[in-house]
């Protein structure tokens, strides 16, 4: 273990045991890094680190505070490196999401409201007048986060969203070369619609499963067939 990471861990454990709360401000330099029994270059980087990662925030002039520590703020580090996923990695991603958002949705189906529901039912009628693809996928996503936002699991929300919105551009391009797409999508939304409207865990979970895990299957055969037409 590197001198940085084991000053991270010292860190971390002020945050963890409380001695450091929120909106806290560290104390100077000299004096944590003798505190804490650390070479204040250490302590530098690991100061840097965190505030990469948005548990610090280092304030110029001002001194270093630990953050809201809230999870949409710790999230957008996870966020940014979804975003940098380069092609290769969306397989990878769609498996996340496949194992994310159906459970997702089987916690919803314990907690979602008539509210919720309704909006639910709106947003799959947009489905059926959707005129593009684009707007396809933009009810798509507004469906599955409203989904997740009725479990009421801000860190889950954060988690289904970063994923999702890193696999809007391959959703899209389905919806432009596959044939009946807009019936499909809003048939299976219908089906997780029913299930959660009961209020029946494993239902939603199986109806999700079979959603998500078709988008799944298309793009691994896409790619397969990219693959194959890409050879010598």
């Amino acid at each position: 273990m590197s001198l940085t990471d084991d000053a991270i861990i010292k860190i971390k454990e002020l945050i963890v045991s409380g001695q450091l709360r929120p909106g806290d401000r560290l104390s100077k330099e000299r004096e944590l890094a003798a505190e804490l029994g650390l070479s204040r270059n250490s302590l530098r980087e690991a100061v840097r680190a965190l505030s990469l990662i948005r548990v610090l925030d280092v304030r110029q002039g001002d001194g270093t505070y630990v953050t809201s520590l809230r999870p949409d703020v710790l999230l957008e580090a996870l966020s940014f490196a979804v975003d940098l996923a380069q092609d290769q990695t969306i397989a990878e991603l769609f498996e996340v999401r496949r194992l994310l958002e159906p459970a997702a949705t089987a916690l919803a189906a314990s907690r979602i409201n008539d509210a919720d529901l309704a909006e639910l039912s709106g947003l799959t009628a947009r489905m059926w007048d959707s005129s593009s693809a684009e707007e396809l996928v933009h009810h798509d996503l507004d469906f599955h986060e409203k989904i997740v936002q009725a479990t009421g699991n801000e860190t889950l929300l954060m988690l289904c969203r970063s994923v999702a919105q890193r696999t809007v551009r391959v959703r899209v391009w389905r919806g432009i070369v596959e044939d009946g797409i807009v019936e499909w999508t809003c048939q299976q939304h219908e089906a997780i619609h029913r299930a959660l409207g009961r209020h029946d865990g494993p239902l939603a979970l199986a109806a999700a499963t079979v959603h998500v895990a078709e988008v799944e299957r298309w793009l691994h055969r896409y790619l397969q067939d990219e693959g194959e037409d890409a050879s010598p």
